[in-house]
Protein backbone atom coordinates (compact mmCIF):
# COMPACT_ATOMS: atom_id res chain seq x y z
CA UNK A 1 0.00 0.00 0.00
CA UNK A 2 2.98 2.32 0.79
CA UNK A 3 4.38 1.46 -2.22
CA UNK A 4 1.51 2.64 -4.14
CA UNK A 5 1.14 6.08 -2.32
CA UNK A 6 -1.44 4.39 0.03
CA UNK A 7 -1.69 5.72 3.37
CA UNK A 8 -5.08 4.21 5.80
CA UNK A 9 -4.29 6.97 8.34
CA UNK A 10 -4.68 9.46 6.10
CA UNK A 11 -1.26 11.57 7.58
CA UNK A 12 0.31 11.74 3.91
CA UNK A 13 -0.75 12.31 0.72
CA UNK A 14 0.51 10.14 -1.99
CA UNK A 15 1.98 12.54 -3.48
CA UNK A 16 4.20 12.51 -0.20
CA UNK A 17 4.86 9.05 0.00
CA UNK A 18 5.61 8.84 -4.04
CA UNK A 19 7.66 11.97 -4.69
CA UNK A 20 10.32 11.49 -1.58
CA UNK A 21 13.35 10.39 -3.04
CA UNK A 22 14.49 10.08 0.87
CA UNK A 23 12.44 7.15 1.37
CA UNK A 24 11.38 3.93 0.33
CA UNK A 25 9.62 0.70 1.32
CA UNK A 26 10.19 -2.53 0.91
CA UNK A 27 9.63 -6.46 2.37
CA UNK A 28 12.87 -7.55 1.36
CA UNK A 29 15.46 -8.04 4.26
CA UNK A 30 18.37 -7.86 1.80
CA UNK A 31 17.66 -3.60 1.33
CA UNK A 32 18.00 -3.33 5.37
CA UNK A 33 20.98 -5.28 5.61
CA UNK A 34 23.49 -1.91 5.76
CA UNK A 35 20.85 0.09 7.97
CA UNK A 36 22.66 1.80 10.77
CA UNK A 37 19.28 1.84 13.06
CA UNK A 38 16.70 -0.43 13.41
CA UNK A 39 13.26 0.13 14.34
CA UNK A 40 10.46 -2.30 15.05
CA UNK A 41 6.97 -1.32 15.40
CA UNK A 42 4.66 -3.90 15.35
CA UNK A 43 1.42 -5.13 16.90
CA UNK A 44 1.22 -6.64 20.16
CA UNK A 45 -2.24 -8.16 20.82
CA UNK A 46 -3.67 -10.64 23.21
CA UNK A 47 -5.19 -13.88 22.15
CA UNK A 48 -8.49 -15.27 23.09
CA UNK A 49 -8.03 -16.41 26.76
CA UNK A 50 -6.21 -12.18 27.39
CA UNK A 51 -3.34 -13.53 27.33
CA UNK A 52 -0.03 -11.81 25.38
CA UNK A 53 0.28 -13.16 21.74
CA UNK A 54 4.27 -12.73 21.39
CA UNK A 55 4.09 -13.83 17.94
CA UNK A 56 4.62 -10.29 15.62
CA UNK A 57 7.38 -9.21 18.40
CA UNK A 58 9.00 -12.17 18.53
CA UNK A 59 8.85 -12.53 14.32
CA UNK A 60 10.35 -9.10 13.90
CA UNK A 61 13.16 -10.45 16.63
CA UNK A 62 13.81 -13.17 14.21
CA UNK A 63 13.79 -11.61 11.04
CA UNK A 64 16.00 -8.52 12.83
CA UNK A 65 18.57 -11.29 14.07
CA UNK A 66 18.54 -12.91 10.62
CA UNK A 67 19.62 -9.52 9.03
CA UNK A 68 22.26 -9.02 11.93
CA UNK A 69 23.32 -12.61 10.54
CA UNK A 70 23.54 -11.46 6.50
CA UNK A 71 25.32 -8.04 8.58
CA UNK A 72 28.12 -10.03 9.85
CA UNK A 73 28.92 -11.80 6.39
CA UNK A 74 29.34 -8.22 4.85
CA UNK A 75 32.91 -7.69 6.35
CA UNK A 76 32.83 -4.01 4.87
CA UNK A 77 30.08 -2.77 7.54
CA UNK A 78 32.13 -1.56 10.75
CA UNK A 79 29.73 -0.02 12.55
CA UNK A 80 27.67 -2.01 15.19
CA UNK A 81 23.98 -1.92 14.38
CA UNK A 82 21.18 0.08 17.08
CA UNK A 83 18.02 -1.43 17.12
CA UNK A 84 15.34 0.51 18.66
CA UNK A 85 11.76 -1.66 20.21
CA UNK A 86 8.53 0.70 20.04
CA UNK A 87 5.92 -1.61 20.48
CA UNK A 88 3.94 -2.28 23.57
CA UNK A 89 5.19 -4.88 25.91
CA UNK A 90 4.84 -5.77 29.35
CA UNK A 91 8.13 -4.39 31.66
CA UNK A 92 10.83 -6.69 30.57
CA UNK A 93 10.10 -8.53 27.73
CA UNK A 94 12.77 -6.85 25.53
CA UNK A 95 15.68 -8.22 27.44
CA UNK A 96 13.73 -11.47 28.04
CA UNK A 97 12.23 -12.14 24.68
CA UNK A 98 13.40 -10.17 22.31
CA UNK A 99 17.34 -9.31 22.79
CA UNK A 100 17.74 -13.21 23.55
CA UNK A 101 16.14 -14.16 20.05
CA UNK A 102 19.01 -11.89 18.25
CA UNK A 103 21.62 -12.94 20.15
CA UNK A 104 20.84 -16.27 19.56
CA UNK A 105 20.37 -16.30 15.48
CA UNK A 106 23.70 -14.04 15.53
CA UNK A 107 25.88 -16.29 17.98
CA UNK A 108 26.72 -12.92 19.45
CA UNK A 109 25.81 -10.31 22.83
CA UNK A 110 24.12 -7.26 23.21
CA UNK A 111 26.21 -4.34 23.63
CA UNK A 112 29.24 -5.74 22.40
CA UNK A 113 27.76 -6.73 18.45
CA UNK A 114 25.00 -5.04 18.60
CA UNK A 115 22.80 -2.09 20.62
CA UNK A 116 19.50 -2.38 21.78
CA UNK A 117 17.38 0.55 23.23
CA UNK A 118 13.11 1.21 23.97
CA UNK A 119 11.56 3.85 23.04
CA UNK A 120 7.69 3.40 23.44
CA UNK A 121 5.36 4.67 20.33
CA UNK A 122 3.13 7.69 21.14
CA UNK A 123 0.93 7.90 18.12
CA UNK A 124 -2.61 9.28 17.35
CA UNK A 125 -2.94 7.59 13.75
CA UNK A 126 -4.99 10.37 11.78
CA UNK A 127 -4.27 13.29 14.20
CA UNK A 128 -3.24 16.03 12.32
CA UNK A 129 -2.74 17.89 15.47
CA UNK A 130 -0.49 15.79 17.08
CA UNK A 131 1.61 14.50 14.78
CA UNK A 132 4.78 12.28 16.16
CA UNK A 133 7.58 15.12 16.32
CA UNK A 134 5.14 17.17 18.77
CA UNK A 135 4.59 14.21 21.19
CA UNK A 136 7.50 14.14 23.95
CA UNK A 137 9.26 10.62 23.12
CA UNK A 138 10.10 8.42 26.11
CA UNK A 139 13.74 7.02 25.63
CA UNK A 140 15.87 4.42 27.09
CA UNK A 141 18.88 1.44 26.41
CA UNK A 142 20.67 -1.42 27.43
CA UNK A 143 23.59 1.09 28.96
CA UNK A 144 23.99 4.61 28.93
CA UNK A 145 26.16 4.63 26.24
CA UNK A 146 23.45 3.40 24.50
CA UNK A 147 20.83 5.29 26.20
CA UNK A 148 22.15 8.44 25.07
CA UNK A 149 22.28 7.36 20.98
CA UNK A 150 18.86 5.97 21.33
CA UNK A 151 18.12 9.69 22.77
CA UNK A 152 19.81 11.41 21.18
CA UNK A 153 18.44 9.84 17.66
CA UNK A 154 14.75 10.89 18.41
CA UNK A 155 16.08 14.63 19.72
CA UNK A 156 17.11 15.46 16.42
CA UNK A 157 13.68 15.12 15.15
CA UNK A 158 10.57 15.41 17.58
CA UNK A 159 10.64 18.96 18.21
CA UNK A 160 8.52 18.18 21.44
CA UNK A 161 11.58 16.80 23.09
CA UNK A 162 12.54 13.68 24.42
CA UNK A 163 12.35 12.06 28.03
CA UNK A 164 15.46 9.55 28.98
CA UNK A 165 14.73 7.17 31.27
CA UNK A 166 17.29 5.34 33.96
CA UNK A 167 16.59 1.98 32.09
CA UNK A 168 14.36 -0.11 29.60
CA UNK A 169 12.23 -1.62 31.41
CA UNK A 170 10.93 1.76 32.76
CA UNK A 171 10.48 2.97 29.74
CA UNK A 172 8.08 -0.13 28.94
CA UNK A 173 6.38 0.24 32.25
CA UNK A 174 5.58 3.89 31.41
CA UNK A 175 4.10 2.61 28.05
CA UNK A 176 1.93 0.12 29.60
CA UNK A 177 0.08 2.25 32.86
CA UNK A 178 -0.47 5.24 29.78
CA UNK A 179 -3.22 3.57 28.57
CA UNK A 180 -4.31 1.17 31.70
CA UNK A 181 -4.87 4.33 33.97
CA UNK A 182 -6.85 5.99 31.01
CA UNK A 183 -8.87 2.25 31.02
CA UNK A 184 -9.27 2.56 34.75
CA UNK A 185 -10.62 6.31 34.26
CA UNK A 186 -13.01 5.43 31.47
CA UNK A 187 -14.25 2.34 33.55
CA UNK A 188 -14.54 4.36 36.73
CA UNK A 189 -17.25 6.86 34.61
CA UNK A 190 -18.62 4.07 33.01
CA UNK A 191 -19.84 2.45 36.30
CA UNK A 192 -21.02 5.94 37.27
CA UNK A 193 -23.36 5.63 34.23
CA UNK A 194 -24.79 2.47 35.53
CA UNK A 195 -25.22 3.95 38.73
CA UNK A 196 -26.46 6.91 37.68
CA UNK A 197 -28.91 5.21 35.17
CA UNK A 198 -30.52 3.09 37.70
CA UNK A 199 -31.18 6.35 39.99
CA UNK A 200 -32.73 8.12 36.92
CA UNK A 201 -29.76 10.58 37.07
CA UNK A 202 -28.23 12.76 34.10
CA UNK A 203 -24.88 11.04 33.61
CA UNK A 204 -23.08 13.82 31.54
CA UNK A 205 -25.02 16.29 33.74
CA UNK A 206 -22.84 14.98 37.12
CA UNK A 207 -19.47 15.32 35.23
CA UNK A 208 -20.41 18.76 34.00
CA UNK A 209 -20.69 19.74 37.83
CA UNK A 210 -18.15 17.60 39.06
CA UNK A 211 -15.65 19.19 36.29
CA UNK A 212 -16.30 22.54 37.78
CA UNK A 213 -13.64 21.75 40.58
CA UNK A 214 -9.46 22.51 39.25
CA UNK A 215 -8.57 18.63 39.77
CA UNK A 216 -11.07 16.40 38.74
CA UNK A 217 -10.35 14.46 35.57
CA UNK A 218 -13.00 14.82 33.09
CA UNK A 219 -13.60 11.88 31.64
CA UNK A 220 -17.14 10.42 29.58
CA UNK A 221 -18.19 7.03 29.56
CA UNK A 222 -18.60 4.93 26.28
CA UNK A 223 -17.04 2.08 24.58
CA UNK A 224 -12.86 1.64 25.17
CA UNK A 225 -11.87 -0.07 21.70
CA UNK A 226 -8.72 0.10 19.79
CA UNK A 227 -5.45 -1.40 19.71
CA UNK A 228 -3.95 0.00 22.68
CA UNK A 229 -6.58 1.21 25.45
CA UNK A 230 -8.51 -2.33 25.90
CA UNK A 231 -5.60 -4.58 25.28
CA UNK A 232 -2.36 -2.79 26.95
CA UNK A 233 -3.91 -3.37 30.95
CA UNK A 234 -3.50 -7.35 30.12
CA UNK A 235 0.16 -7.19 29.39
CA UNK A 236 0.37 -5.45 32.72
CA UNK A 237 -1.78 -7.53 34.42
CA UNK A 238 0.35 -11.01 32.90
CA UNK A 239 3.53 -9.70 33.75
CA UNK A 240 2.11 -8.78 37.52
CA UNK A 241 0.65 -12.38 37.84
CA UNK A 242 3.82 -13.84 37.04
CA UNK A 243 5.64 -11.98 39.11
CA UNK A 244 3.08 -13.18 41.88
CA UNK A 245 0.64 -10.33 42.20
CA UNK A 246 -2.94 -10.39 40.83
CA UNK A 247 -3.35 -6.72 40.06
CA UNK A 248 -7.11 -6.35 41.78
CA UNK A 249 -7.96 -2.68 40.48
CA UNK A 250 -6.39 -2.65 36.33
CA UNK A 251 -8.75 -6.27 36.49
CA UNK A 252 -12.03 -4.87 37.52
CA UNK A 253 -11.64 -1.53 35.45
CA UNK A 254 -10.83 -4.15 32.17
CA UNK A 255 -14.11 -6.44 33.74
CA UNK A 256 -16.00 -3.38 33.43
CA UNK A 257 -15.40 -2.03 30.57
CA UNK A 258 -15.54 -5.06 28.52
CA UNK A 259 -19.00 -5.23 29.92
CA UNK A 260 -19.91 -2.18 28.77
CA UNK A 261 -21.09 -2.82 25.79
CA UNK A 262 -23.44 -5.56 26.65
CA UNK A 263 -25.02 -3.05 28.96
CA UNK A 264 -25.70 -0.70 26.36
CA UNK A 265 -27.52 -3.15 24.11
CA UNK A 266 -29.35 -4.22 27.19
CA UNK A 267 -30.21 -0.59 27.99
Amino acid sequence: ELQNGIDKTNEVTKNDLLQNKEIFFTYSEEDIIDSDIFIVTVPTPIDTFNNPDLDPIKNASELIGNTFYLRGKNKSIKSKPLVIFESTVYPGLTEEICIPIIENLIKGKVNLDFLCGYSPERINPGDHRRTISSIIKVTSGMDEITSNLVDSFYSSFIKAGTHKTKSIKIAETAKVIENTQRDINIALVNELAIICRKLNIDTLEVLDAASTKWNFLDFKPGLVGGHCISVDPYYLTYRSIMAGYIPRVVLAGRKTNDYIGDWIIEE
